[in-house]
C-alpha cells in the first residue's frame, strides 16, 4: 500500500475516532460514525470535482494541491502532463528539423495521404510543380499533374521505379516523379529536375544516330569492294583468309550500326507501343526459319505455342525482341543441344520463354546482361558475331509493352530467358 493510501486511511480513522468520542460522550455513537463517513465522502467528491475541472480546462499545467491518495493522483497526472509536454516539444523539434532539411533539398518532396491528397510540400516541389499554399493543400495530386504517364503510374500502383514526364507547370522542362509509401496510409512524392540529364542523354542519342548514319556509307563501300575482291579468281592464295576476316568484321560492324539505330529508335519513341493484333505463332515460325538459316547451334528448334493466346503490340518490336533471344540461344548452344521457344498463358497475362541447354551464364553476370555492350566473355561474343546490344534491345522493346525480362541460368546447364506480358497486352482467340 502506498504512502498516500496510508495517510488517507489514517486520517479517516482519526476522524472516525474523534467523531465517535464526541458523539459517544453525547450518547449518539452511530451519529458520529455517520458524520465522519459523510465528511470523508465529501472530501472525495470535492477532489473529484477539482480533478474534472482541471482536465476540462486543459490549459493549466500545474495540478490542484491536495494530500493523501488524492495528492498522489494529482502528482501522477502532473508527471504524465509533463512527459506529454516534453514529447510534444521533441516532436515539434523533429518536425521543424524535417521541414528545414526537406525545405533545403534541391529535390521536391510532397507528402500525400492514402487518397493522394496533398498534406505538405517543400519549396523545391512548389517551384518544380507550381504548387501554392494554401490553395493546393488538400488537392489530389492527380488533379494537378495531368500528364497521362503519371496518371497511369498512379493507377498502376507499382512505384519501384520513377516516371519521367515533360513538365507543363513552369518549373523545369523534364521531371522524374516517384512515390514512396511509408507508415500505413502516407506517401512521399519525390520530384527531381532531370533536364540536364535529359539534355546529356539527348546529346548522346544524337551522337550515336549521326555516327551510325555516317558509318553506313563507308561500310557499304568497304563491303562492296571486299565482295568484289573476294570474287576475283586470280588473287594470291594468302589473300583469301584476310579477305574473309575483313568481310566478317565489316558485316559485324554493319550489324552493330543496325542494332544501334534500332536501340536508338526504341529509346526515343515515347509512351507505350500500339495495341495491334500480332500473330505470335506466325511470327515465331518466321523467327525459327531465320534462326536455323544461321547455321549455328542445334539443327532444330522446338516450338511450344498456345494458339488461342495472341499479343497486342508493335510486331516489329516484338519480332526484334523474340528473334534476339532465339538467335542468342542458337549461338551459345552446341549442335547436340536443344532450344525450346514457348508461348504460354501465365495467370491473367502470358509468357514467352526461350530455354536452351547451352554453356550457361555465371550468376554474377545476370544483373548486367541487358546493359549496352556488356559481355560475359568478350572473345566469345566476338567469335559468335554478336554486337552486345541484343538484350538491351529486348529490354527496351518489352518496356514499350509494359512487360519485363527474367533470366535464369546455370553454367554448363543452360539458360532460360522469359518475357512476362501483362493482361492488357493479351487477347484470346475463340476457336469454338
Amino acid at each position: 500500500m502506498g504512502r498516500g493510501w496510508r495517510r488517507s486511511l489514517s486520517g479517516y480513522i482519526a476522524l472516525l475516532l474523534a467523531a465517535l468520542l464526541v458523539a459517544g460522550h453525547l450518547g449518539y455513537p452511530w451519529l458520529g460514525l455517520f458524520i465522519a463517513t459523510l465528511i470523508y465522502l465529501i472530501w472525495h467528491l470535492v477532489n473529484l470535482y477539482r480533478l474534472e475541472r482541471w482536465l476540462r480546462k486543459g490549459r493549466q499545467f500545474n495540478t490542484p494541491e491536495s494530500f493523501g491518495v488524492w495528492g498522489e493522483i494529482f502528482q501522477h497526472f502532473y508527471r504524465l502532463r509533463r512527459r506529454d509536454r516534453e514529447r510534444k516539444r521533441r516532436m515539434a523539434r523533429l518536425l521543424r528539423e524535417f521541414r528545414d532539411s526537406t525545405g533545403a533539398m534541391p529535390d521536391g518532396v510532397v507528402v500525400l495521404n492514402r487518397l493522394g491528397e496533398i498534406r505538405w510540400f517543400n519549396r523545391a516541389a512548389a517551384r518544380l510543380l507550381d504548387l501554392h499554399v494554401p490553395q493546393d493543400v488538400g488537392q489530389r495530386i492527380a488533379n494537378l499533374i495531368r500528364h497521362p504517364d503519371f496518371i497511369r503510374y498512379m493507377k498502376r500502383g507499382e512505384y519501384e521505379e520513377a516516371v519521367e514526364i515533360p513538365s507543363e507547370l513552369g518549373g523545369a522542362p523534364y521531371l522524374t516523379l516517384q512515390i514512396v509509401p511509408y507508415a500505413e496510409t502516407q506517401q512521399l512524392l519525390l520530384v527531381r529536375d532531370v533536364t540536364r540529364l535529359h539534355r546529356l542523354e539527348q546529346m548522346r542519342r544524337e551522337f550515336v544516330a549521326n555516327a551510325s548514319h555516317e558509318l553506313r556509307t563507308p561500310l557499304t563501300v568497304i563491303a562492296g569492294y571486299l565482295d568484289a575482291l573476294n570474287a576475283e579468281t586470280d588473287l594470291p592464295a594468302d589473300w583469301h583468309a584476310p579477305l574473309r576476316e575483313m568481310q566478317q568484321q565489316s558485316r559485324r560492324m554493319g550489324a552493330i550500326v543496325n542494332d544501334l539505330l534500332e536501340l536508338l529508335r526504341l529509346e526515343t519513341e515515347p509512351g507505350e507501343a500500339a495495341y495491334q493484333k500480332v500473330d505470335v505463332a506466325g511470327m515465331l515460325s518466321r523467327i525459327r526459319s531465320a534462326a536455323l538459316a544461321l547455321g549455328q547451334g542445334p539443327k532444330e528448334i522446338t516450338l511450344d505455342i498456345a494458339p488461342d493466346i495472341q499479343l497486342l503490340g508493335a510486331e516489329r518490336e516484338l519480332y526484334s525482341a523474340f528473334a534476339n533471344l532465339v538467335f542468342n540461344a542458337m549461338k551459345y548452344t552446341p549442335s547436340d543441344g536443344q532450344v525450346i521457344a514457348s508461348w504460354k498463358s501465365e495467370g491473367e497475362g502470358a509468357r514467352f520463354s526461350v530455354a536452351d541447354t547451352g554453356i550457361g551464364i555465371p550468376a554474377e553476370h545476370l544483373p548486367r546482361l541487358t546493359e549496352r555492350f556488356y559481355r560475359v566473355d568478350p572473345s566469345r561474343q566476338r567469335d559468335s558475331g554478336g554486337t552486345g546490344l541484343g538484350l538491351a534491345i529486348v529490354k527496351h522493346a518489352l518496356q514499350h509493352h509494359a512487360a519485363h525480362l527474367e533470366i535464369s541460368s546455370k553454367p554448363g546447364k543452360g539458360s532460360i530467358f522469359s518475357c512476362h506480358f501483362p493482361r492488357q497486352r493479351i487477347y484470346r482467340v475463340d476457336h469454338s
